[in-house]
């Protein structure tokens, strides 16, 4: 049986892991996946994600490789994986691609979408996915903030301090506001994150949104390349990541 190199995209509900990476003692995407892949084709392998998401956010369109060897057609692997997986992760697809690939290296867009709901009581049936704000937000605001983080900038002041990468700028191709009556979704694409950046967007767009500051604050906050000058985290529950691009 000739290797494989298998691009899987995965769907989870991250409010009862902690995160997708690999942590000893702890319940993670990434922990159950591998286990579950190596189970059903009888060795152990090792599942490379695209995007190292927190404890409590969810994915739509999670990227991840792996390398096979296993009679399991690829178009079955799928339903395969699926099939033992728990309830709230799910494989949509997998594919063979070129040997050589860069899961992380190649990926030229991410997207990730942020809700919020501002209606006065808890949504119980979505409290695991968004972020109770009751408060009316000014989407026209965030918009017009969220404008002015669009390009290639230095993001410091969007990252926390767990983040050790030396090269901050990144690029973002668009950051909207919308709302559909009391929901609130922020939508960030860029080429890359760093670690909390999306999250620390968000609340800084929400302070925005209830009036607390003005929207050109944003061009305040990139110049001083200091996370204090920020915003404060939006919880992760709101947050997921919808889709992954490569060429």
């Amino acid at each position: 049986m000739a290797r494989r190199n298998i691009k899987l995209t995965i769907a989870y509900d991250g409010a009862d892991y902690h995160g997708w990476q690999i942590q000893p003692g702890f319940k993670t995407i990434e922990g159950i996946i591998t286990d579950t892949i190596s189970s059903l084709v009888a060795q152990k392998v090792h599942v490379c994600g695209a995007s190292r998401t927190d404890a409590g956010v969810s994915a739509l369109g999670q990227a991840a490789l792996v390398e096979l060897n296993s009679p399991i057609p690829t178009e079955n692997l799928a339903r395969a994986i699926t099939d033992r997986l728990p309830r709230d992760i799910a494989v949509l697809e997998a594919v063979e691609i070129p040997w050589g690939t860069d899961i992380i290296g190649d990926v030229k867009s991410k997207l990730y979408r942020y809700t919020v709901f501002t209606g006065p009581t808890r949504p119980v049936l979505d409290v695991r996915h968004c972020w109770h704000v009751p408060r009316r937000l000014d989407v026209g605001a965030m918009t017009r903030a969220g404008g002015l983080l669009v390009g290639s900038k230095d993001f410091k002041s969007f990252a926390s301090a767990g983040d050790k990468r030396n090269n901050s700028v990144r690029t973002i191709f668009r950051c909207e506001t919308n709302s559909n009556d009391q929901w609130v979704y922020v939508d960030i694409e860029a080429d890359g994150f760093l670690y909390n950046m999306a999250r620390n967007i968000v609340g800084t767009l929400v302070e925005i949104g209830l009036g607390r500051w003005d929207d050109q604050k944003i061009s305040e906050i990139l110049e001083a390349a200091d996370r204090r000058a920020a915003g404060p985290i939006a919880p992760p529950e709101g947050l997921c990541l919808m889709w992954i691009k490569y060429d």
